[in-house]
């Protein structure tokens, strides 16, 4: 099977899936429940944990390896670190198949978890313009779909240039500190949504013809002739500019744990595509974790370091796992201490 082919493939896939779930399982607009959205919120972590196990049997088909000389300049260009010295073929294609695996379960962590400060900004969106509930699926899909696109578009110009301009990682390392320390100064404050004086409410009001209230589902109406956008199209358009706002901590931080692109992207897409049921699921709980912003703060750092000295940590091996370790514990420690030293003035949820 072709690169092209798997790559392809993966991705109608996943459409499929969330065609199928919009169209078929969720065709009428309701809010997920909190057991809907678990299952779901399973099904997407239960898929991304197979394509990690196809990583560990095929993974080296994402970039056509056929022999020892193919697979040592791949290593050479995405992760330096790994030691295939004496290693016949197929030992030195296991070895790799391993690393790759890891690194897609960093990133897929450490997109998952930047994730849930994205649902807590889409909250404050959809609170904001006072969407009603049952058309949060809706717009939550779509918003996911050119995600998907704006990802794909991101992450390949980054690989690029980082191929080019390796002194982009010192960039990004130094962006991601500087984010992580100024979430964790600004932790506490409080964060409101004034639609009428958001700058992209504004322009969208100056050059489109906004209808006055929402109208079912719909982004677009037409009345008289004249096509008018709804509301709920300006929520989504938000929605995505939150994404790409978002996406310049998120991509930097994967690439700091691998770079290849396509461990990049699938572990940004598995994390995206999961992140409409993970809104549903932590809509009534995510005050309960109250520390997973310091924890989100110290992985952004964590990072960043990494980027900024990657060239030191592969000359004295630092592995893979070794990131995957310390966001575990990272997440662990937030969610233990958030549990055993409750808040004791609850989130502000929307209705």
């Amino acid at each position: 099977m072709s690169q092209e082919i798997i790559i392809v493939t993966f991705c109608v896939a996943i459409i499929a899936i969330l065609i199928l779930d919009l169209t078929v399982i969720g065709k009428n607009s309701h809010v997920l429940s909190f057991k809907e959205a678990g299952i779901w919120t399973a099904v997407w972590v239960s898929l991304a944990l197979l394509f990690y196990i196809f990583i560990l049997f095929y993974g080296e088909r994402f970039h056509n390896i056929q022999n020892l000389d193919q697979l040592v300049a791949l290593r050479d260009k995405y992760a330096p670190q790994i030691k295939l010295d004496q290693l016949t073929f197929d030992q030195a294609l296991s070895v790799y198949r391993k690393n790759m695996g890891m690194e897609f379960l960093s990133g897929y962590l450490i997109e998952y978890t930047l994730s849930m400060d994205n649902v807590f900004v889409i909250m404050l969106i959809l609170s904001g313009f006072s969407v009603p509930d049952k058309y949060y699926k809706h717009v939550l899909f779509w918003g996911i779909m050119g995600a998907i696109v704006l990802r794909f578009l991101f992450i390949f110009t980054g690989a690029a240039l980082i191929q080019h301009f390796e002194w982009v990682l010192l960039v990004f390392g130094a962006f991601l500190i500087f984010t992580g320390v100024k979430l964790f100064i600004n932790r506490n404050e409080d964060e409101k949504i004034e639609p009428q004086d958001h700058w992209l409410v504004k322009f969208l009001s100056k050059h489109a013809k906004v209808y006055p209230r929402y109208s079912k589902d719909r982004f677009f109406i037409r009345q008289k002739k004249i096509l008018y956008i709804t509301p709920l199209f300006i929520v989504l358009v938000l929605i995505e500019f939150t994404d790409v706002i978002f996406a310049t901590d998120s991509i930097p931080a994967i690439f700091a744990v691998t770079r290849d692109p396509f461990l990049v992207f699938f572990s940004n897409i598995f994390a995206i595509i999961g992140l409409r049921s993970l809104f549903f699921l932590l809509l009534r709980v995510i005050y309960l974790f109250h520390y997973l912003r310091i924890g989100i703060s110290a992985l952004l750092v964590f990072v960043g370091f990494k980027l900024c000295f990657h060239t030191w940590l592969d000359q004295i091996g630092f592995k893979s796992v070794y990131s995957l370790y310390v966001i575990l514990l990272t997440l662990a420690i937030c969610i233990a201490a958030s549990i055993l030293f409750p808040k004791k003035d609850k989130f502000n949820l929307p209705e």
